[in-house]
């Protein structure tokens, strides 16, 4: 059966052990990647419960590659951008990098490392000591809340007051 959604279990290996493994594993349903993907959903269920959700993922059908929205209210507007990352074949004792392209540019706190990769956000000074301490018990409901979120919390309202980012409406 190829791995999905449907066979998130939210533990690392469904037992509650903290097996390593990837997308990216030979021989059916990765052992480990598993638990990244139902911690996610529980983050997300529980945002949704409390109105306070702020993404929206998916991933293809081999969990290799993640895309989706976030969004950040500044001054009661909804600034919503597209996201997306790769499961590094290192993972998880390596952070996926969350790449927000059509930000690339705009702030020194990004980084492009090809032509076909555009507007990864920097989290090398805060977010990936955190990551090494707690390998193997962080997946990807870390890398939004504690990546991402913060980032965008730092990053958003300053580009707005630069004028670097206009509301849709706007």
């Amino acid at each position: 059966m190829p791995w999905g959604e449907e066979d998130w279990t939210g533990g690392f290996n469904g037992e509650g052990g903290q097996t390593p493994g990837t997308p990216r594993d030979k021989g059916g349903k990765p052992r480990g990647f598993n638990g990244a993907g139902g911690q996610t959903l529980g983050y997300v269920e529980n945002n949704k419960s409390a109105d306070n959700d702020w993404f929206r993922l998916e991933s293809n059908k081999e969990g290799t590659r993640w895309f989706g929205k976030c969004w950040y209210i500044h001054d009661l507007l909804k600034y919503e951008f597209a996201i997306e990352f790769d499961i590094p074949v290192t993972y998880p004792g390596t952070a996926p990098e969350i790449a927000i392209p059509e930000l690339d540019g705009k702030t020194a706190k990004m980084y492009s490392p090809s032509e076909r990769v555009r507007g990864k956000i920097c989290l090398d000074e805060h977010f990936r000591p955190l990551w090494a301490r707690n390998v193997p018990k962080f997946g990807l409901a870390h890398l939004m809340a504690l990546g991402l979120g913060p980032w965008l919390a730092v990053e958003i309202p300053d580009l707005i007051a630069k004028g670097l980012v206009q509301h849709k409406d706007k």
